[in-house]
């Protein structure tokens, strides 16, 4: 097959939705299958099959989030030169109604379309309301509908009725259950405490700060360490008038060095506050073997068992997150346990499986729109 992911999002700033395409494109290609990527990059990307369109994008808050997404006036007629030349048979884009390149290739492909739901929003969401209507043409124009968990399938389905087909975000287990070194800076004896996310307050990390000092003034034997791409600067401030000990801010971290803090870590730490769809987080952690205490949001929910692959917490309650912590920082046993069942529930997520059941859809809407067409063709004088 000949198919086109497209993201809506700035190719050149990491991301979930951009590393998923990313991941497909990989499973793809291993099958045989021609692959390109069609993405806004605010800089030069030098891979070869992704095509950028879009060179300027532009900064809006979305989903608790920043989003950097292009709305050039040029996007259309780039978009039709694409679909011209490659031929496509399928158009896979994501997060379909974000503007506004998806939008584009919606109105313009005449190939197979399918469509990635990722978010998910405990608040109303003011774009879906003020342009359903509008929205509702281009909804039309996709043959497949994925979301990526219960929660996003849930929250789309209140703007746009029709069925889903879930099939989650995939996590590679080769690379966080690979024999790696831990960091040495860190072995000194103390339990590590890892939290992965961006400096935005949907991810909790002002509670896990509120949480953590509540831990140390029982534990003097812990430590935070904290990464993420952004500007921490207003937490590391909070650390530091509050005095709260042992709190390691390690900013951005390459994709292939994650697994190297996995390692390092006796516990992973999700304190999320709502947003979350599914959380690849989590899963990179569980694959990687730790255990997990996380918000009791439905997102998470859905890919973590309260005490089977770790405990869940009230969202927001820095007491009894503290608490939760603390009670798995005392059973070395427990977390053991947690650990091999999470390792266990993240290979149901591999991404050579989730690839291969989004592979299936697109085989099973070809067909189908294969039998359509056939039975739109008027019969041939014999």
């Amino acid at each position: 097959m000949k198919i086109a992911l497209v993201s809506p999002y700035d190719w050149a700033v990491p991301g979930g939705v951009n590393s998923h395409c990313a991941r497909l494109r990989e499973q793809f290609v291993a099958r045989g299958h021609q692959v390109r990527i069609a993405a806004p990059a605010s800089r030069r990307i030098e891979e070869e099959d992704v095509v950028t369109i879009g060179k300027r994008p532009v900064t809006l808050p979305a989903s608790g989030s920043l989003a950097r997404i292009s709305l050039s006036l040029t996007l259309g007629p780039a978009v039709r030169r694409l679909l011209a030349e490659e031929r496509f048979d399928v158009v896979h884009v994501h997060e379909p109604f974000m503007p506004v390149l998806p939008i584009h290739f919606l109105r313009l492909a005449d190939c197979v379309r399918v469509g990635t739901f990722h978010a998910s929003r405990e608040k109303t969401q003011f774009f879906y309301i003020w342009g359903r209507n509008h929205l509702r043409r281009w909804f039309r124009h996709l043959d497949g509908k994925i979301a990526v968990s219960a929660a996003a399938a849930s929250y789309v389905e209140q703007y746009f009725p029709g069925y889903y087909n879930i099939i989650p975000n995939g996590v590679d287990i080769e690379r966080f259950s690979a024999d790696v070194a831990p960091l040495p800076e860190y072995q000194d004896g103390k339990l590590n405490l890892l939290f992965v996310g961006r400096p935005e307050k949907r991810k909790g990390l002002d509670v896990l700060l509120a949480a953590f000092q509540r831990v140390r003034a029982q534990r003097a034997d812990t430590r935070l360490i904290v990464v993420g791409a952004g500007n921490f600067g207003s937490y590391e401030r909070r650390v530091r008038s509050r005095r709260i000990a042992d709190v390691s801010f390690r900013g951005y971290v390459p994709y292939e060095e994650l697994p190297r803090y996995h390692r390092t870590a006796d516990l992973f730490c999700a304190p999320n506050t709502g947003f979350e769809s599914q959380g690849i987080v989590l899963l990179e952690a569980m694959a990687a073997g730790l255990p997990i205490v996380a918000s009791n949001i439905e997102g998470f929910a859905t890919v973590l068992t309260h005490g089977v692959e770790g405990l869940l917490a009230l969202p927001g309650d820095d007491a009894g997150l503290a608490e939760t912590i603390l009670a798995l920082l005392a059973d070395p046993e427990r977390r053991r346990q947690m650990a091999e069942q999470a390792r266990g529930r993240a290979r149901e997520y591999a991404w050579p499986r989730v690839s291969q059941q989004i592979l299936s859809y697109y085989e099973r809407l070809l067909h189908e729109r294969g039998l359509a067409g056939a039975q739109r063709e008027p019969a041939r004088a014999g």
